[in-house]
């Protein structure tokens, strides 16, 4: 295997010594232009890449941020993920991106790797089968930002930009009330996930304000998926008291909905259907779907924003803020009714 060129390999092709070398590479002022373009053309011609490990080890920065997300297969993960890394690409920030999957093995073994590459600090988004924090809680002890978004805990003293959930659950209930619909079903994840649980309570408050009733028989638990939402929906439409509208706990989920009443020819606007976070895929199936816009590209914003001023502190949790943006309705086919 052909040895890597080292900084001793140009000092000694240039008889310079390797500290003029390392100053020359490193942009040292007190380096003349000569001897910088000397080194520099020599590096090139030997093909010299610098160590970064070292020279992080050095600086005790590594100006690489990691990124724990559910999915990137999620167009709403993938927005915030794109919107971290514009807005961090000008101060030399570079991303890690880990995929938990929904599961906290995966998400523990996330933190641990990312801690031991040395990251400057860690953005995350927990996954569904989240409970015990420890792993997250090493990050404080290091010392090292973290940044909690979409899915947060409250046991984790942490900044985090989140929604107003409540406010999204009951928007979307609102909506299809106003759309003449009265018998409201919600989809739901079984896990108690803060975000989750708030749009339920959203929806319970939604029903009670405009005079309906809150049936547990039209509150189903269980995950979030496509086959999620076909099952959800085929034992919702089974029932005695069917629903006329269905909210479902995310896009995804309410494309099974979708899928499953076409299938038993109950095609949307026909029973209601919404979903969360204005995944690309919504606006481009048929009927198009009405969702809850949740503001990725803030979010991600906010996330770059928020750790370019905690990195620049000593202790990163000096200040701790909570940002709450408010969501948006878009609706669509699905749930808008012919007058």
């Amino acid at each position: 295997m052909k040895k890597k060129t080292t900084i001793y390999d140009i000092a000694k092709a240039l008889n310079i010594t390797v500290s003029t070398v390392s100053r020359a590479l490193s942009g040292f002022p007190a380096i003349s232009d000569a001897t910088r373009t000397a080194v520099l053309e020599t590096a090139q011609k030997l093909n010299y890449s610098p160590n970064k490990l070292a020279s992080a080890l050095k600086s005790g920065k590594t100006h690489i941020i990691g990124v724990i997300v559910p999915s990137v297969q999620a167009h709403f993960f993938a927005s915030i993920i794109h919107c971290i890394e514009d807005g961090l690409k000008d101060s030399g920030y570079r991303v890690i991106i880990y995929q938990s999957n929904e599961s906290v093995e995966n998400e523990i073994n996330g933190v641990k790797t990312l801690l031991e590459a040395q990251v400057d600090g860690i953005m995350a988004s927990m996954s569904l089968e989240t409970e015990n924090v420890d792993h997250f809680a090493e990050i404080i002890k290091q010392n090292k930002p973290l940044i909690l978004f979409d899915r947060v805990h409250q046991d984790l003293k942490v900044p985090t930009i989140t929604l107003n959930d409540f406010k999204a659950g009951y928007m979307a209930t609102q909506h299809l009330i106003d759309q003449g619909y009265e018998r409201i079903a919600f989809i739901t994840t079984i896990h108690q996930i803060k975000i989750f649980n708030d749009r339920l309570k959203g929806y319970k408050a939604a029903l009670q304000d405009n005079g309906l009733p809150v049936l547990e028989e039209h509150i189903v638990f269980g995950g979030l998926s496509i086959k999620d939402g076909r099952f959800g929906s085929g034992k919702l439409m089974r029932s005695k008291n069917k629903p006329d509208a269905i909210i479902a706990g995310d896009d995804f989920t309410a494309l099974g909905v979708i899928k499953k009443l076409k299938e038993i020819d109950e095609t949307p606007p026909e029973v209601g259907v919404i979903g969360f976070a204005n995944e690309a895929f919504s606006a481009y199936i048929t009927p198009n779907l009405s969702t809850i816009d949740q503001h990725a590209p803030q979010i991600g914003k906010e996330c770059a924003k928020m750790f370019l001023k905690m990195v620049k502190q000593e202790d990163p949790f000096e200040e701790i803020a909570h940002i709450v943006l408010d969501p948006s309705l878009i609706a669509r086919q699905s749930s808008i009714k012919e007058p």
